[in-house]
């Protein structure tokens, strides 16, 4: 009986450890293609909660987008709506930077916005599409992906060797295999 004290305490202990590590952090998960080549649909990435006043260009951020801010399409349900209003960005300009491209006739950021984009300008609903983000809607600044997934920041890809048409046995399609630059 003497360890029941001990145990009792380390189950609190873990239990405060625990209940400080989700109010601190929080899990979210990529969806759609906004975010490619850093991260991919389906990555699970962890975050850290942090005010968006606090948050610095180039910081990939969660950001919970005000409903005016959101372009639903009329056949969208509200639950989809609802799923799909966290977004995960990467910060382009903070208050006071100049804006990297034309929301408005203002040449800086205003005070308590963002412009937030996707990695993937192709791909990416961003403030290229609905302007400044408030800051107050920043959720937290990503971490790192969970699960031994790719690093947070994109790393440049090697130049690829370009394909060269090679015909296979089975002549109803053609195969693609690098050529090396010297071999021309």
């Amino acid at each position: 009986m003497r360890w029941l004290p001990l145990a009792v305490l380390l189950v609190v202990a873990v239990t405060a450890w625990l209940a400080w590590l989700r109010r601190a952090h929080l899990v979210v998960t990529v969806r759609g293609p906004s975010m490619v080549p850093t991260y991919q649909h389906g990555d699970r990435l962890l975050a850290r909660r942090r005010a968006g006043r606090r948050v610095r260009v180039g910081q990939v951020v969660v950001v919970d987008l005000p409903e005016r801010l959101r372009p639903i399409p009329e056949w969208v349900t509200p639950e989809e709506s609802l799923a799909n209003r966290r977004v995960i960005k990467r910060v382009a300009a903070v208050a006071g930077d100049p804006v990297p491209f034309r929301i408005d006739d203002s040449p800086v950021v205003p005070p308590g916005q963002l412009v937030l984009l996707g990695d993937n300008p192709d791909g990416s609903g961003d403030s290229r599409l609905y302007g400044y983000v408030p800051t107050d809607a920043v959720v937290g600044v990503v971490l790192r992906p969970l699960h031994g997934q790719a690093p947070a920041v994109p790393v440049k890809p090697e130049p690829r060797a370009d394909p060269v048409r090679v015909p296979c046995p089975d002549e109803r399609h053609v195969a693609h295999r690098p050529v090396d630059r010297g071999e021309r």
